[in-house]
């Protein structure tokens, strides 16, 4: 199984997807690894990334899954998944894949990307992701998951709604 920790940017995902990865005893990967150094030039500079830039680099992502997929590996990877399209292209195809999309009040998230040092997203791109944002809609194979407090509490509540009846050994 490939589980897909998805929000914008200060959501906390890979905090929370290294988390899951670590009690699930599964390999994480961060999908801001596989972007071109293009892509993040782009971003260090303050302009945002377009759906041209973005596509090659969730094919990379895809790629990663399938590998891990046909290797009978599971794995959890932080992808801010912005958009419908964006989670369709990695969940297509692919049932051995689940995702939880993090949602986070916008001054929450203001203030974890303006302290965090050394990533090459800046705050002021933040807005920009909100602005791309398409909510996972009821539809989707996508679940809304509230972040409050600790990310500890998030995982926990993460896989409480993944595995009602235990996690996975």
């Amino acid at each position: 199984m490939i589980l897909i920790v998805a929000g914008v940017a200060g959501s906390g995902k890979t905090t929370v997807g290294l988390l899951l990865s670590r009690l699930l005893h599964w390999e994480f990967a961060d999908a801001d690894s596989f972007h071109s150094e293009a892509n993040v030039a782009k971003m260090q500079s303050g302009v945002p990334l377009t759906d041209e830039d973005r596509l090659p680099w969730l094919h990379k992502i895809a790629d990663w899954m399938d590998t891990q997929i046909t290797a009978g590996k599971s794995g959890v990877i932080a992808c801010s998944c912005l958009k419908r399209a964006h989670r369709d292209l990695l969940l297509s195809g692919r049932p051995a894949a689940k995702m939880v999309f993090l949602q986070v009040d916008k001054d929450v998230l203001f203030q974890r990307l303006k302290n965090r040092p050394g990533h090459f997203f800046r705050a002021q791109l933040l807005q920009s992701q909100l602005d791309a944002l398409e909510p996972p809609e009821p539809d989707e194979r996508v679940q809304t998951v509230h972040t409050e407090g600790e990310p500890g509490k998030t995982a926990s509540k993460i896989i409480a709604l993944l595995w009602p009846h235990g996690r996975p050994a």
